[in-house]
């Protein structure tokens, strides 16, 4: 692995402690305006310095996020479906040297082991890491999970084997019982994805549990964004994944800032 692509690599995984807190605003390429991504700037400008690295389309980079900011970018370049068609019919939608003018430290794509179009979206996996290897970006792959998939271990842990067999560099897929086994089988970092919007304790709890079963960190979305204070609900992931804080005590600093939030809302 040669130094441009470890350097990426440190930008997402902290060195200091080897953990990652990413932020995923990339919903709409495939749900169109969703709820609480509506004005993407709007939605992602407060939760920027407490992200180590931000998950998103390009448009939405080139539109909604500052050229100054010096947040680390982790670029979805997989897509081509909406919630209308099948999804596992997914490409490459961006070319390496957009990836590269848009200076990135990653590329995300999804793969859909045991779908429809399983082939399709594993070999472009392949071709997408042999365009990172050229230019020394790494890949994070997305195991997706179609309808009439099961988010158990063992279907889990074949997708993030075969996804870092392909050369993935990062895998990202969902928590589930007996996730050690599933972080165990697999020799590239883990990375949780966040799913549906759920209370705000069950989220940090799952985040807790996939930190002391393996993961490296979370990628999450919708338990952010949608929450009723984002940056509270932000604070206290990156408090459990950066210092180990425990579920009860995370709490404590998202319900600080939603009291803070509404404080300040009464005095205006």
């Amino acid at each position: 692995m040669d130094w441009g692509m470890k350097n990426r690599l440190a930008r997402i995984i902290q060195p200091g402690d080897g953990r990652a807190v990413m932020l995923a605003v990339d919903h709409g390429y495939f749900l169109g305006p969703t709820s609480g991504l509506e004005e993407p700037r709007k939605a992602i400008e407060p939760l920027l310095p407490y992200a180590d690295s931000i998950m998103l389309t390009r448009g939405v980079l080139r539109t909604s996020v500052d050229p100054g900011s010096n947040v680390p970018v982790v670029l979805r370049v997989s897509g081509g479906t909406s919630i209308l068609k099948e999804l596992s019919n997914e490409d490459i939608t961006v070319s390496i040297e957009d990836a590269v003018r848009l200076n990135v430290s990653a590329m995300a794509l999804s793969i859909f082991v045991g779908s429809e179009f399983e082939k399709q979206t594993l070999v472009s996996l392949a071709r997408l890491v042999d365009e990172g290897e050229k230019h020394g970006i790494p890949v994070l792959a997305v195991t997706a999970v179609g309808k009439d998939m099961a988010r158990d271990a063992r279907y889990l842990g074949l997708s993030c084997r075969i996804a870092a067999e392909l050369g993935a560099h990062i895998v990202k897929t969902y928590y589930c019982e007996e996730f050690k086994s599933v972080v165990q089988s697999c020799p590239v970092p883990v990375i949780i994805a966040g799913g549906k919007k759920t209370p705000e304790m069950e989220a940090l709890e799952l985040a807790f549990n996939a930190a002391q079963r393996g993961a490296v960190g979370v990628d999450m979305g919708r338990n952010i964004f949608q929450s009723d204070c984002p940056v509270g609900m932000i604070r206290a992931v990156r408090a459990i994944v950066h210092e180990k804080t425990s579920v009860k005590e995370a709490y404590k600093i998202y319900e600080s800032a939603k009291g803070g939030k509404a404080r300040r809302a009464a005095q205006n």
